[in-house]
């Protein structure tokens, strides 16, 4: 049976960036909203403990699925680690050191997919990447032949996703995909923490919050190259960076099956 809310905030790649993760919170408090999804990538950041703490926090109000950041931060707290040397290896592992084991079973049993009845919106999925898994790629600018292969097993006509970091709302083969961009690291024209707000209408919002603030709480944590994730916040990637590097990626991304 599908859940129903009248209201529901859709926030995405946190990324364990808690100023920002606040900040929206703060938002959704002033827009009474009935139901949180948390829609993958959560923890894998500069305060990934303090990020699932605080989200595990509000109980039953918060509807939780996996991102490609969540199940490689489970392999990494179990041990499945190739020893990579670049920075994401080294936080991955840095992040794995500081979350708990209930914290790590929580993210272990999170679903692929969620779907709410939404207020004026009718039947909405939600997921992180794609209906079919937790890392599959593609922007607004994808090709809608290979796009509707994607979303075909979304069972609902409207989709909300992520896992690229951009905003967007388009249509294929008849499902209106929304991306809601990303808490802790967006790639949009201006800073700030991204997000969706669903029911009765859509509503894209950008949250600001104290930069410099965030700043120091960030470099005071210890994450490995802390200044860059600083420096991406106080001057993110554009939307249009991001998404030609994305399509990049999707051209040499395996289709799926095969």
């Amino acid at each position: 049976m599908t859940d129903r809310a009248q209201t529901v905030a859709a926030i995405y790649d946190i990324h364990g960036h808690l100023p920002a993760l606040e900040a929206v919170l703060e938002a959704i408090e002033a827009h009474a909203v009935d139901r949180i999804v948390v829609g993958g990538d959560i923890a894998s950041g500069p305060m990934p403990h303090e990020t699932l703490e605080t989200l595990f926090a509000l109980g039953e109000k918060v509807t939780f699925i996996r991102g490609n950041a969540d199940v490689d931060l489970v392999a990494r707290f179990d041990g499945q680690d190739e020893n990579d040397d670049d920075v994401w290896a080294r936080r991955g592992r840095w992040c794995a050191g500081r979350i708990t084991q209930y914290q790590r079973d929580r993210l272990a049993s999170l679903p692929l997919l969620a779907t709410l009845e939404v207020s004026g919106l009718g039947r909405v999925c939600f997921c992180h990447a794609s209906p079919r898994n937790e890392f599959e790629i593609f922007t607004k600018e994808s090709p809608p032949e290979r796009v509707a292969t994607m979303v075909e097993t979304a069972g609902a006509p409207l989709l909300v996703c992520g896992h690229t970091h951009v905003q967007f709302d388009r249509t294929v083969a008849g499902v209106r995909i929304l991306n809601a961009g990303s808490v802790g690291m967006p790639y949009e024209d201006d800073a700030g923490a991204h997000w969706l707000l669903l029911g009765p209408e859509v509503e894209f919002i950008r949250t600001s919050y104290d930069l410099d603030g965030a700043a120091a709480r960030i470099r005071g944590t210890g994450y490995p190259e802390a200044e860059e994730l600083v420096e991406d916040m106080r001057n993110p990637p554009s939307a249009r960076e991001a998404t030609e590097h994305f399509e990049g990626l999707a051209a040499r991304q395996p289709e799926q099956g095969k």
